[in-house]
C-alpha cells in the first residue's frame, strides 16, 4: 500500500527543544512514505535555522505571525496537496509503523472522517496519555473525557483498549484526517485559537454523517502540557469558552437551551471552586469565559446555520463530573455502555 500521498504536518512555536528530540523519529519512520512538513508559528528561538541546518528533507512554511493551533493548521494545510493529513504535535514521539495501520483502518472504510492512534505518556509509558488517551469522549453536558483517562485518574495501559472502535473525537495531538473532508468541513475553528478546537472539528464530522475512529496498532508518546501548563489561567479560559461554543454550534437547537441553563450552574459552581482554593485568575478566567461566549453568540448563530445538525453516537448521556466526583467511577470500564448514544 502506498502512502505518498500522506502529509505529516507539525505546527511549532518555540519549540525547538521538542524538534530536536522528537523530529529524528518522526524523519525515520515516515520518510519515503509521507511528506513531512514544519508549518511555524513566527518561531523566535532558532526553529528554523535548525531545522534547515539539520533536516533540509523536511519542508517548511513559515508564518510571520502565531496563528494559534487553530488558524496555523488552517493556513499551513491550504498549502499542501494530499489524500491524509496527519496533524502532529512537536512534543510527540513516534514509533515505527506508526502510520500504516491507522491509512489502512481509513482506506478500507470511507465513512472514516478522522482516526487517533493509542496515546500513551511520554514521561511514564506504562499509562495513557492526558490529551487523548485511547479515544476521547464527551458527556451530554460537553465534558471531555477518553477512555484511560477520566478528569486527572490516568489509567495504566494493560492491553484493555487494544480494540479498535468508534470515539466522539480524536486527540489534536495527533491526528489523522481526509484532506478533502478537512476543507468541505471547514477545517479547524480560527475562533478557537487552541484547545478544544479538535472535538468542535469531530463534532461537525459527525453532524456530517462520517465516524471518528480509534486504532491500537498505532502508538505514539505525547509529553503534553507543551504549550500551556495545566494551571494556567489562559488555559482556563479557552477551554471554558470554546467548551460553550462548540456546544453552541453543534447541538440540535432543541436541546442547547436546556443544556446551557446546567451548565450556567456547573461553571458557576467550578468558578467558586477555584476561589475557594485560592485561585482567584482561574475564577476570572472562567467569568470572561462567559462574557466573550455571550458577545459571540452572532457570530457562533452564522458557523450554525452553515451546519446539519442530528443525533450522533459516542454521547455519555450522564452527567461525567457527577460520576466521577460522587458515584467515584474512575475508569472508563465502569461506566455502562447503555448509557452512550449509538
Amino acid at each position: 500500500m502506498s502512502l505518498q500521498k500522506t502529509a505529516v504536518i507539525i505546527l511549532n512555536w518555540n519549540g525547538k527543544v521538542f524538534l530536536e528530540k522528537f523530529l529524528p523519529a518522526v524523519v525515520k519512520y515516515s520518510s519515503g512514505i509521507a511528506e513531512i512538513i514544519i508549518a511555524d508559528n513566527s518561531s523566535k528561538d532558532d526553529s528554523i535555522n535548525f531545522l534547515e541546518t539539520n533536516f533540509p528533507e523536511v519542508r517548511i512554511i513559515e508564518f510571520k505571525e502565531n496563528f494559534g493551533f487553530s488558524k496555523g493548521y488552517n493556513e499551513a494545510l491550504k498549502n499542501v496537496t494530499a489524500d491524509y493529513f496527519v496533524l502532529l504535535n512537536t512534543d510527540i514521539e513516534v514509533t515505527e509503523n506508526w502510520l500504516q495501520p491507522v491509512i489502512k483502518m481509513m482506506e478500507n472504510d470511507k465513512n472514516i472522517g478522522a482516526c487517533q492512534p493509542k496515546l500513551l505518556s511520554y514521561n511514564d509509558k506504562k499509562k495513557f496519555e492526558y490529551a487523548g488517551g485511547a479515544g476521547g469522549y464527551i458527556d451530554k453536558f460537553g465534558y471531555p473525557f477518553c477512555r484511560g483517562r477520566i478528569f486527572q485518574n490516568i489509567e495504566e495501559d494493560k492491553s484493555q483498549y487494544n480494540d479498535a472502535v468508534e470515539i466522539f473525537w480524536a486527540t489534536g495531538a495527533c491526528m489523522f484526517v481526509r484532506a478533502d473532508l478537512f476543507r468541505v468541513i471547514g477545517g479547524l475553528d480560527d475562533d478557537f485559537f487552541a484547545h478544544m478546537e479538535e472535538i468542535d472539528f469531530c463534532w461537525r464530522l459527525k453532524n456530517a454523517g462520517y465516524k471518528i475512529m480509534y486504532c491500537p496498532d498505532s502508538v505514539v508518546y505525547h509529553v503534553g502540557g507543551g504549550t500551556l501548563p495545566k494551571n494556567n489561567s489562559r488555559k482556563t479560559y479557552l477551554n471554558f469558552r470554546n467548551n460553550l461554543s462548540l456546544l453552541y454550534k453543534n447541538l440540535p437547537e432543541n436541546k442547547f437551551h436546556r443544556i446551557f441553563l446546567l451548565r450556567f450552574i456547573l461553571d458557576g459552581i467550578a468558578a467558586f471552586r477555584f476561589l475557594a482554593e485560592g485561585h482567584i485568575l482561574d475564577f476570572i478566567a472562567v467569568a470572561k469565559a462567559h462574557f466573550s461566549f455571550y458577545f459571540s453568540i452572532r457570530k457562533l448563530d452564522k458557523k450554525r446555520k452553515l451546519m446539519s445538525h442530528r443525533k450522533v453516537s459516542c454521547i455519555y448521556q450522564r452527567n461525567i463530573v457527577w460520576d466521577y466526583f460522587v458515584n467515584k467511577i474512575k475508569l472508563f470500564t465502569q461506566l455502562n455502555s447503555s448509557d452512550f448514544s449509538k
